[in-house]
């Protein structure tokens, strides 16, 4: 997760409040989604953002999880993302979500 987008979801948590927000995230590969979700969860492991140290407790999912696909029209969520959802490994991604909020 890029410093900017780290500086917004800090932002966000500062107004309105960690237990408001949940975080969706579309990065195409598992490791990538599981690291911006690590970001938002426990803080930058990298330790060069706004976020370095700082323990925000959100919840993340990515949007090809079936908790989130079920939220959405599925006519909207198939002209949208699924024809990413078929080239990319769904199974990994829900797996390496399910681990961080494990």
């Amino acid at each position: 997760m890029d410093l900017e987008n780290q500086k917004r979801v800090k932002d966000a948590a500062d107004k309105y409040g960690a237990e408001n927000l949940v975080v969706l995230l579309g990065a195409a590969e598992a490791e990538a989604a599981g690291l911006a979700a690590e970001t938002v969860t426990t803080g930058d492991p990298t330790f060069a953002g706004p976020l370095a140290g700082v323990e925000l407790g959100l919840g993340a999912y990515h949007v090809v999880e079936n908790e989130m696909k079920e939220l959405f029209d599925p006519a909207v969520y198939d002209e949208q993302i699924g024809m990413m959802e078929m080239v990319l490994d769904v199974d990994e991604i829900a797996e390496e979500m399910a681990d961080i909020r494990g």
